[in-house]
């Protein structure tokens, strides 16, 4: 039996902001990618093939097949059908959107988590929260500005969107942590999509040529690499302290909007971002705040 990994929490942040590195030059990706013509769907497709040899790659070389063992497979059935839309609308607004606005929009997930959680999960919700909520959606009309913004209203709704779909599957995700390992959850999600998406190939394929095919080999290679890192960072650090390492993802975005696309955001973004960015800090401040108190009222409900 393996021991605990030691926890290592400068270490932790340093995998995760390598982590958010590779998810944001998998959007760059992306964005090159369509540009050149290959079709979103097909692009979904690729990011999830290349993850599977990857991914099985990885697992014989250190823990042994055993280790994506399950017993849940309709639920990594169900995560990986609402995964495939989330992923459909997150690569969407990275093609409709500059990638810093499409990237400041999918920090509004926490927020769409807070309400997910009063709704669906029925928990209380404090001002703290709830004044963060409100915070951010004020971020969020600043950047979008219905109306008159300098991005398209259409866009805006589908990062919107993706964010809620995130904070949806968080939960779903959540519940598959309590008897799964994580390596196991990226696993199935890529050998449930990837047939989920094959079923457009025939209507949206069209030959590619050499760029075209590295594109769509790097951003899968890309995906993978960040989506191993995200689940090491977590061997050596608590969600709640990784997690603002997130947020370096809005430099990596505008270096390569500038860098490739020859786009820098505007002033109503560096104004609406940062409101978006606090909210999501008091959240998750917060629920560590929460999370800690549950604990020590458990360990004095033990020791009587």
């Amino acid at each position: 039996m393996h021991a605990a990994p030691a926890h290592r929490p400068m270490l932790a942040l340093l995998i995760r902001l390598g982590a958010v590195a590779a998810l944001a030059t998998m959007s760059a990706l992306i964005k090159l990618a369509g540009q050149h013509g290959i079709h979103l769907l097909e692009i979904m497709f690729w990011r999830q093939f290349v993850t599977i040899p990857i991914l099985l790659g990885w697992v014989l070389a250190t823990t042994g097949i055993g280790a994506l063992a399950t017993k849940r497979p309709r639920t990594h059935f169900l995560r990986a059908l609402y995964g495939t839309i989330g992923m459909l609308l997150t690569f969407g607004a990275v093609l409709l959107l500059p990638l810093a606005e499409a990237t400041t929009m999918g920090f509004t997930a926490p927020i769409f988590a807070v309400i997910l959680s009063s709704l669906l999960l029925k928990e209380h919700v404090g001002i703290w929260r709830w004044s963060a909520v409100i915070a951010g959606f004020a971020g969020i009309v600043l950047i979008a500005q219905p109306g008159g913004g300098h991005i398209p209203l259409y866009g805006a709704m589908v990062a919107l969107g993706s964010a809620f779909m995130i904070a949806l599957i968080s939960i779903q995700i959540a519940d598959l942590n309590r008897t799964e390992k994580p390596l196991t959850i990226v696993f199935y999600f890529a050998a449930f999509s990837a047939p989920m998406t094959v079923i457009a190939l025939p209507f949206v394929f069209e030959p590619h040529d050499a760029t075209g095919w590295w594109l769509l080999l790097a951003i899968g290679v890309t995906g993978s690499i960040g989506q191993l890192l995200l689940t090491a960072a977590l061997r050596f650090g608590k969600v709640a302290s990784v997690i603002v390492m997130d947020y370096s993802s809005l430099f990596w975005a505008t270096l390569y909007g500038w860098l490739l696309f020859n786009t820098l955001p505007p002033a109503s973004t560096w104004l609406g971002a940062p409101l978006i960015v606090l909210a999501g800090l008091v959240i998750a401040w917060r629920e560590h705040r929460l999370a800690r108190a549950r604990t020590r009222e458990l360990a004095a409900v033990e020791g009587t």
